[in-house]
């Protein structure tokens, strides 16, 4: 009996709660209805992004920088209709006729501030006002085919790892094809990579990298493949036969020791094509007669442009003048 009880009581207060929260949830969500209301009804301003399109082009016309993709426009109205804007599809794109905004043979076309308006206002509902919009115009450039084929120029800050250097870059494709006014395509000799910043790396890497951008210039591909070849130092040397210079015929230079040993650092995988006679040691015949000394100075007077840091182990030597 007693259980029978407290059934009825537990089903009863059930009943009443859920009768209370169903009311509770009907309030909430007719409060939030009418606060719904009151907020759109408010006026705003907020940002919209109108999409760009350029459109009418004649089929020999290449355009080398297109114009922006989108006009970011402050728009004031009441708040349904920005929203409308941002979660609806009533932002439609703005179409730039080519042909309306182009001078002949200029390679330059310029839509203008009034212009964007316009056209942005035939996009928006009538209470909408633009409070402001960038960018301030429209421009872009094109050429009637012109191109021609330029080596690509690598730009980069590239250090290796401590012990290595870098032996080698290479460029994938090393030739591009510019797209441009032919007065333009008259002063240009090369292309360059936008600048690349690598650091401290002792293994092969390889990156994409762009093309440099530049108004009016269209770039076919924009990106290349960089690839850096580090390579370990070492430090080496070598026995280089000493030389006299500007020795009078008839006058022979010797010199104690005949050969001097230079000392370099060089990758590890370029010093099997070092070889000796790259290498000029020279003492200058002039020298001695302007400064007769027990010994004269000794010159490197080259080396390979592979090694670093060249140097050979005494500055003087002793001498003999034969006649």
């Amino acid at each position: 009996m007693l259980k029978e009880i407290n059934k009825i009581a537990r089903n009863f207060l059930f009943k009443i709660l859920n009768k209370e929260f169903l009311v509770f949830l009907f309030f909430l969500g007719l409060s939030s209805v009418f606060w719904l209301m009151l907020t759109l009804n408010e006026t705003y301003e907020y940002e919209i992004s109108v999409p760009v399109k350029l459109e009418y082009m004649p089929q020999k016309a290449v355009i080398t920088t297109e114009p922006d993709s989108a006009v970011k426009v402050t728009v004031r109205d009441k708040g349904y209709t920005i929203a409308s804007y941002l979660y609806g599809d009533r932002v439609k794109p703005i179409s730039v006729n080519f042909n309306t905004y182009t001078s002949k043979n200029t390679g330059h076309g310029v839509v203008p501030q009034q212009d964007i308006q316009k056209l942005i206002y035939q996009n928006l509902s009538g209470s909408s006002k633009i409070v402001s919009f960038k960018p301030e115009k429209l421009e872009f450039y094109y050429n009637e085919g012109q191109k021609q084929v330029f080596p690509v120029k690598f730009n980069g800050q590239i250090t290796p790892g401590q012990s290595y250097y870098l032996a080698r870059t290479s460029l994938n494709p090393e030739k591009v094809t510019v797209y441009a006014e032919q007065q333009v395509l008259d002063t240009m000799s090369f292309v360059s990579t936008e600048k690349l910043r690598i650091t401290n790396f002792d293994d092969t890497i390889t990156t994409k990298v762009a093309i440099a951008k530049a108004k009016g210039i269209k770039v076919v591909p924009s990106t290349v493949t960089v690839t850096l070849y580090p390579d370990i130092l070492t430090e080496e040397s070598v026995d280089v036969p000493i030389r006299a210079v500007n020795v009078p015929e008839g006058i022979t230079v010797r010199t104690f020791p005949s050969h001097l040993k230079v000392n370099f650092v060089v990758g590890a995988s370029v010093f099997r094509n070092i070889k000796a006679d790259q290498f000029s040691v020279v003492v200058d015949y002039n020298d001695i007669l302007s400064d007769p000394k027990p010994k004269c100075p000794v010159q490197l007077a080259a080396y390979p442009p592979a090694v670093r840091n060249a140097r050979i182990e005494l500055s003087e030597v002793d001498y003999l003048i034969e006649q």
